[in-house]
């Protein structure tokens, strides 16, 4: 149950940094660099026998901090990704709003690449083919097709909500204190 789970890192602050494997994670439990942990679910990791029979047992609880910088750039704009961009949208047309599997979406530039719009969270949102190639080369406006919301860059917590599918109760609780306004609703 618990072996595809991924354990929370935060720097010493409290800052989340990363997603880590079960490995990652033990290695730098054995190696001293947690400094304090959060959680109510611990994966526990099965070692080898030793010479008196006993099993080695580690349990790493799935929100961990380590020491390390405290500085962390929260004005980093995490990369687009369609996987990603769909989630945040909720796999939903931002034009018809119906709700499709990610291989009837695409990504729909609101302001289109030949008239200058960008490659950026606040630029994209998902769309279905049929809805898309209506929009064409046209703004919203253009098209009388109106955004159903309005397209937001995920800030960190809400970047590594996206990009783990299988979060446990913790580790969302500690990271959905972190989202805006925008990703509470589609929480």
């Amino acid at each position: 149950m618990l072996t595809h789970t991924r354990i929370l890192r935060l720097n010493k602050a409290g800052v989340p940094l990363q997603w880590l494997n079960r490995e990652e994670a033990a290695t730098l439990i054995v190696k001293g660099l947690v400094i304090w942990s959060l959680g109510d679910t611990t994966i526990v990791i099965r070692g080898g026998i030793n010479n008196q029979g006993l099993r080695s047992l580690l349990s790493i609880p799935t929100i961990i901090a380590t020491n390390g910088d405290v500085h962390y750039n929260d004005h980093h704009v995490p990369a687009v990704c369609n996987r990603l961009l769909f989630r945040r949208d909720r796999n939903i047309c931002m034009y018809c709003g119906d709700q499709f599997g990610v291989e009837k979406l695409t990504r729909d530039h609101i302001i289109p690449r030949s008239r200058g719009g960008q490659e950026s969270w606040t630029n994209l949102v998902a769309a279905c083919r049929r809805c898309n190639q209506r929009k064409g080369n046209h703004t919203p406006e253009e098209a009388n097709m109106p955004l159903l919301a309005v397209p937001f860059k995920p800030n960190k917590m809400e970047y590594l909500a996206l990009a783990n599918r299988n979060i446990l109760a913790d580790q969302m609780s500690f990271l959905s204190s972190g989202f805006s306004k925008h990703m509470r609703m589609n929480a």
